[in-house]
C-alpha cells in the first residue's frame, strides 16, 4: 500500500506497542514493546496476521552475522551460547544471529558452530532497505507490462466495429484477458484490502481500488452475460474499464516506487563505505592473515596497506601514513597518522603501512553509529507529517461518503430529469461512482511530507548533516537567534601553549602529576597541555579517583593522596592570581593546575577563529538572525572572539556552567510581549480593530561540540552538534555519542557553513511541503468534483467529466507532481555549496586551501568529494 496507513492503524491498536514510527518511502517501521502486556513474538504475529507486512526483531545493542546453515529452523531451535541474545530465521537458507561483542566475539561465535562444526558466514549482504526497494521495482515493473499487453488488446477491440457474432467473439475475448488483468495483476489488491478491513477494521487505499476495479468488472461481466442471453444492456460492456483502470493504477505505483527507491538511494550511501574485507596480524605485526571484516573482534590488530580501506575504527600502534578522511569528515587534505592517532572506518589509507589496534568493532563503528542515527531520524514521524497521515485517512472515508452520495444523486437525476428507465439510470451512476473511487488518492497527500524528508536526509548527509530528528526540517527555517559555543565551535579548537608557568621549583614532579591528571581527557584545553607535556619528554602518574567536571575542569588524586585540580580560574578560585591576570590580559585562555588547592602551574592557551566563520555569522546577521556567544572560557578570550565577529557585548556570556548556558537559552526562549493594539480614532470603531496578535517563542538554535553543551543542545529549539575533526582524528565516536544523546543536527564536517546548509534546506524543504499539500488538496476537490459529473449538472449534460475508464490516471496525475517536486531537491542550491565552482573548491584560506580544501588540496580527497557534488547536480 503506497500511503503507509495500513501497518500504522493495525500497531496502533495494539495496546504493547509505544513509540510506534513508520517511514513511508522505506517501507520500514520500528516501535518499542511494553513486554508487560505482550511478548515481542506475540505482536509480530498479531501484526504479520492482520497485515501484509513481515516484522522482524532487532536487538539494538547487539550486532548481528548472517549464517547460512544446513537446517535453518533446527539450527534455530538449538541453545544459545553466553553472549548470544537472539537468533532469527530470514529464510529458508539464512539465519541472523544477535551477539553482544563484548562476551563473545565474531570469529569465536562462527568457530563454536553452536556445539557443532564451524558456521559458515552468508555473502556480505548489501543495504536491505535498497534491495528489498529494488526488488519491488523490479516486480512492478513486471506486473505493469504484464497489464498493458493484457490492456492493449481488450481496448483495440473495444473501438473495433461491434456487430452480430463478431461482438459476442470480442466480449468472449474481452472477458477472458479481463479475468486474467483481475487474477494476476489486481489479485495482490484484494489480500491488501480485505486483510486488514476483515481483522482490524482498517479500510486503506487498496480498498477504493478493489471496490472500483470490481465493480467495473462485475458490470462488464453481467452485461455481456445479458447480451450472450439476447437481452443486451443499452450501455454495452466496459471491459476496457476495469483493465485499463488497473493498468494505469500499476503505471501510477510502479513510477511511485522507482522514485521513493531513488530517495532511499540518497540516503543509504554511507552503507558503501564500509571494508568487506580485513589483514588480522598478531599483535607484534607477524602472521598476515586476510579474513572477512565482520569477523574483527575486541582485542584484534589489523594492517592497513597502501590504498585499502580502514575496516574499522581503532589507534594505529605503528607506522606513518596520511588517510583520506574526506568521505566522512569533508577535510579533503589527507590527515596525518602517526601512533597513538585515531583512524576511523572507511576512510582510505594513503601512502604508509598502518598496524592498528581495534577499539570498536564494525557492528558499532562510526559508520554504524551513522547509519543509526540516519534511520532514526527516517523512521521518526513529524508533527506535521502525522497531520497529514490522519488527513489521508480522514479522506478515505470521505471518499466513500461521496461515492454513495455520487451514487444516489445520478440515480435520481437519471430516472427524473433524464426519463431513464431504473436499470438504465443505476447503470450511469455506477459509471459516476466508479470514476469517484478510483480518482482521489490519499497517497499524494500521505507522500507529501515523506517524500521531501527522505530526499532531504540524503542531500544532507551528503553534505555532512545528519539529522537525529527530522523536526529541525520544519522548524529551522523559523530560527532567530543562533547560539554559539565558542572553543571547538567559533575557533579551530585547536588551542596551542602560548605562555607557561610553573610555580614550584621542583616543576617535574608537577609536570607528571598533570599529564597524569589530563590522561584520556578530551576536551580541547586539556589535550592541547597534555600534548605539550608529552613533547617535554614528561612521563605521567598514575592517578586515581580521576573525574570531569563539565565547564568547570578536572580532578582526581596523586599516589601520596594530594587532591589534584586543572582547569578553569574560576572553577579554581585564582581570578585574582597576578599572573593569572596577565594571562587574561592578553587575551588568552588560562588554565590553571592546583595540588591540594595550591596553585602549582599555569598555562596561556590561545586558539584560532574559523576562517569560515565572519562570512557565516554576517550571513546570519542578514537573514535578521541575532547571533549570542556563550562559553565557559574566560571573559576576556570571549570578548576577544566576539570583538572580530562583530557581536555585541549584550549577546556574549563567559565562564558559562553547562546549566548557565540552559538557563541563557531559557531566557532566549521567552516570547516577547504582545504588541500593543494600535489606538482608536475616529475613522476606526473597536469591532474593526484587529486583536493584538499572539506572539509565538522565538526559535533559538545551539551549536555546541563538547559534553559541557549536552544541556544545551537539549533545551534549545534545534540542537546543532559539530563533531570534531582534529588532525588526529580523535573524538569521532565520543562526538556522535553526544550528539545523539542531545543534538537533532550533526555536523559531521566540522564547518559552520553547516548551519546555513541547514537553513536553507529547512527553507526550501517547507517550500515542496506546502506544494505537495497544495497540489494534494486542489487535485483531490477538483478531480472528485469532475469525477461526480458536477460541471456536467452545470452546464445540462453538456459538460466534461472523466470516464470511468480513465479514472486509474488519477494515482498517476496526483503522485507524479508530488514526486517530481520532492525529487527537484536534488538540484536545489544551498549556502555552502558556492565553495564549488567551474569544478574547483574555492581556497578559503592563503596557500592550504582552507578548512574545505583547495588547488592545494588532496589529489584523491578532493576529486572523490567533487565527485559527488557533482553527481548532486550542484552547478
Amino acid at each position: 500500500m503506497c500511503c503507509g496507513q495500513e501497518l500504522h492503524q493495525v500497531a496502533a491498536n495494539i495496546k504493547a506497542i509505544r513509540n510506534l514510527k513508520v517511514s513511508v518511502p522505506h517501507k520500514q517501521v520500528d516501535f518499542d514493546v511494553n513486554l508487560g502486556l505482550a511478548s515481542a513474538a506475540d505482536v509480530i504475529e498479531q501484526i504479520q496476521r492482520s497485515t501484509t507486512w513481515k516484522c522482524e526483531r532487532v536487538i539494538e545493542e547487539a550486532c548481528s552475522l548472517d549464517i547460512v546453515p544446513e537446517n535453518a529452523a533446527g539450527f534455530a531451535s538449538r541453545p544459545l551460547p553466553m553472549g548470544v541474545a537472539q537468533v532469527s530465521i530470514i529464510d529458508k537458507k539464512l539465519v541472523r544471529i544477535y551477539y553482544d561483542p563484548k562476551v563473545i566475539g565474531a570469529r569465536d561465535l562462527v568457530q563454536s558452530g553452536f556445539g557443532g562444526p564451524p558456521l559458515t558466514l552468508a555473502k556480505s549482504s548489501v543495504d536491505q532497505n535498497m534491495t528489498a526497494g529494488w526488488k519491488n521495482v523490479r516486480h512492478l515493473f513486471v506486473m505493469t507490462m504484464l497489464s498493458w499487453i493484457l490492456t492493449i488488446p481488450v481496448l483495440v477491440l473495444a473501438y473495433l466495429p461491434q456487430s452480430g457474432k463478431r461482438m459476442i467473439s470480442y466480449g468472449y475475448a474481452s472477458l477472458a484477458l479481463a479475468t486474467l488483468v483481475q487474477i494476476f495483476v489486481a489479485g495482490p489488491f484484494y489480500r491488501e484490502a480485505l486483510s486488514p478491513l476483515i481483522k482490524s477494521g482498517a479500510i486503506n487505499m487498496e480498498f477504493l481500488v478493489v471496490l472500483s476495479t470490481t465493480t467495473a468488472y462485475i458490470f462488464s461481466v453481467v452485461s455481456f452475460a445479458l447480451l450472450v442471453c439476447g437481452r443486451p444492456l443499452s450501455t454495452g460492456q466496459f471491459f476496457e474499464t476495469s483493465t485499463l483502470l488497473v493498468t494505469l493504477i500499476m503505471v501510477g505505483r510502479f513510477l511511485a516506487a522507482f522514485a521513493q527507491h531513488k530517495a532511499v538511494a540518497s540516503v543509504s550511501k554511507v552503507k558503501s563505505l564500509q571494508s568487506h574485507d580485513a589483514l588480522l596480524v598478531d599483535e607484534d605485526g607477524s602472521n598476515e592473515m586476510e579474513i572477512d571484516a565482520r569477523l574483527l573482534q575486541y582485542g584484534d590488530y589489523f594492517k592497513v596497506v597502501p590504498g585499502a580501506k580502514i575496516p574499522t575504527d581503532g589507534i594505529v600502534v605503528e607506522g606513518d601514513s596520511e588517510v583520506d578522511e574526506s568521505m566522512i569528515t569533508g577535510e579533503s587534505r589527507p590527515v596525518v597518522k602517526t601512533e597513538g592517532s585515531e583512524v576511523i572506518a572507511g576512510t582510505v589509507n594513503g601512502s604508509g603501512a598502518l598496524r592498528v589496534r581495534l577499539t570498536t568493532v564494525p557492528g558499532n563503528n562510526t559508520i554504524s553509529v551513522i547509519m543509526t542515527m540516519v534511520h532514526k531520524a527516517k523512521v521518526a514521524k513529524t508533527k506535521i507529517e502525522g497531520i497529514a497521515d490522519r488527513v489521508a485517512g480522514y479522506l478515505v472515508r470521505a471518499v466513500l461518503c461521496l461515492t454513495g452520495i455520487t451514487l444516489i444523486i445520478w440515480c435520481v437525476v437519471g430516472v427524473k430529469v433524464h426519463k431513464l428507465r431504473a436499470a438504465e439510470a443505476i447503470v450511469q451512476a455506477l459509471t459516476y461512482a466508479i470514476t469517484v473511487l478510483i480518482v482521489s488518492c490519499p497517497c499524494a497527500i500521505g507522500l507529501a511530507v515523506p517524500m521531501v524528508n527522505t530526499m532531504v536526509s540524503g542531500l544532507a548527509g551528503d553534505r555532512g548533516i545528519l539529522f537525529k530528528s527530522l523536526n529541525a526540517v520544519e522548524i529551522a527555517r523559523t530560527t532567530s537567534h543562533v547560539v554559539l559555543d565558542k572553543t571547538g565551535t567559533l575557533t579551530k579548537g585547536e588551542l596551542d601553549v602560548h605562555d607557561v608557568h610553573f610555580m614550584e621549583s621542583d616543576s617535574n614532579t608537577s609536570k607528571s602529576l598533570l599529564l597524569g591528571l589530563l590522561h584520556d581527557i578530551k576536551h580541547p584545553a586539556a589535550a592541547s597541555v597534555s600534548t605539550y607535556l608529552l613533547s617535554m619528554g614528561v612521563t605521567p602518574e598514575v592517578i586515581t579517583h580521576q573525574k570531569a567536571l563539565p565547564g568547570r575542569g578536572v580532578e582526581g588524586h596523586s599516589p601520596s593522596g594530594q587532591v589534584l585540580r586543572a582547569g578553569n580560574s574560576r572553577w579554581l578560585g585564582l581570578e585574582s592570581d597576578p599572573t593569572v591576570q596577565r594571562i587574561l590580559s592578553q587575551g588568552y585562555t588560562a588554565f590553571c593546575f592546583t595540588i591540594d588547592g595550591t596553585l602549582a602551574a599555569i598555562f596561556g592557551l590561545h586558539d584560532t577563529l574559523r576562517p569560515e566563520a565572519p562570512s557565516v555569522i554576517a550571513q546570519l546577521r542578514q537573514r535578521g538572525i541575532s547571533i549570542h556567544i556563550i562559553s565557559g572560557d574566560d571573559d576576556l578570550a570571549v570578548r576577544s572572539v566576539a570583538r572580530q565577529l562583530d557581536i555585541p557585548e549584550h549577546c556574549i556570556r563567559s565562564r558559562c556552567k553547562p546549566e548557565e548556558k540552559e538557563a541563557y537559552i531559557t531566557r532566549l526562549l521567552i516570547p516577547p510581549p504582545p504588541s500593543p493594539a494600535p489606538p482608536r480614532t475616529r475613522f476606526r470603531r473597536s469591532f474593526f480593530r484587529s486583536p493584538p496578535k499572539s506572539n509565538k517563542p522565538p526559535t533559538v538554535l545551539f551549536c555546541g561540540d563538547g559534553t559541557n553543551d549536552a544541556i544545551a543542545l537539549a533545551r534549545a529549539t534545534v540542537g546543532v552538534h559539530m563533531a570534531s575533526t582534529s588532525t588526529s582524528g580523535s573524538g569521532s565516536n565520543d562526538n556522535v555519542a553526544v550528539a545523539e544523546a542531545a543534538a537533532d543536527v550533526v555536523l559531521i564536517r566540522s564547518n559552520l557553513t553547516g548551519i546555513l546548509t541547514l537553513l536553507d534546506m529547512s527553507e526550501k524543504a517547507m517550500r515542496r511541503i506546502r506544494f505537495n499539500f497544495g497540489w494534494s488538496f486542489i487535485y483531490n476537490v477538483f478531480a472528485i468534483l469532475l469525477a461526480g459529473g458536477l460541471f456536467e449538472v452545470v452546464r445540462n449534460g453538456r459538460g466534461v467529466r472523466i470516464p470511468p475508464q480513465y479514472a486509474g490516471l488519477g494515482e498517476l496525475v496526483s503522485i507524479l507532481p508530488v514526486l517530481g517536486g520532492s525529487l527537484t531537491l536534488r538540484w536545489a542550491r544551498f549556502a555552502g555549496d558556492e565553495h564549488v565552482k567551474k569544478g574547483e573548491i574555492v581556497e578559503k584560506e592563503d596557500g592550504d586551501g582552507g578548512e574545505d580544501g583547495g588547488e592545494n588540496g588532496s589529489g584523491s580527497g578532493r576529486k572523490k568529494w567533487l565527485a559527488g557534488v557533482w553527481k548532486r547536480g550542484v552547478r
